[in-house]
């Protein structure tokens, strides 16, 4: 009696470690990267933007290289889609790829966060067509 209950004990954790396995490697399998073109200018626009990733749900990791101004995500694609994480972006007033920044979170920024080109523009450095052909 007691080698049977050890038998079917043992077969029952090794069926539930195989599933586990299996359960694991399918939620894996739902992870998908995606990279966003942001228009964030400094730390303070890579703490905004990370915060308000650690919130978004189905985001698993981020990243926002200010070099490249490139957000880098790990999400899982049953809870959420590359066009809801633009979109979040793009709520707190950045530009996401091309989804643009909303309006009125952009102009709650403050000015370091603001594209360097609208700045220029707001001191008067040059003409409206020299921001449309160099800048």
């Amino acid at each position: 009696m007691k080698k049977i209950i050890q038998t079917a004990l043992f077969c029952f954790l090794s069926f539930g470690i195989v599933f586990a396995l299996q359960a694991k490697d399918n939620q894996q399998s739902n992870v998908k990267e995606l990279e966003i073109k942001t228009s964030a200018q400094c730390n303070m626009c890579k703490e905004t933007i990370e915060k308000a990733m650690a919130y978004e749900k189905g985001v698993k990791t981020f990243n926002l290289d200010l070099n490249t101004k490139v957000l880098k995500v790990t999400y899982d694609e049953k809870k959420t889609n590359p066009d809801k994480i633009r979109k979040a972006v793009s709520q707190l007033g950045y530009d996401a790829d091309d989804v643009p920044g909303n309006p009125k979170a952009y102009a709650k920024l403050p000015a370091c966060c603001k594209k360097p080109v609208e700045l220029k523009k707001k001191a008067g450095c040059c003409s409206d067509k020299e921001h449309t052909t160099t800048h």
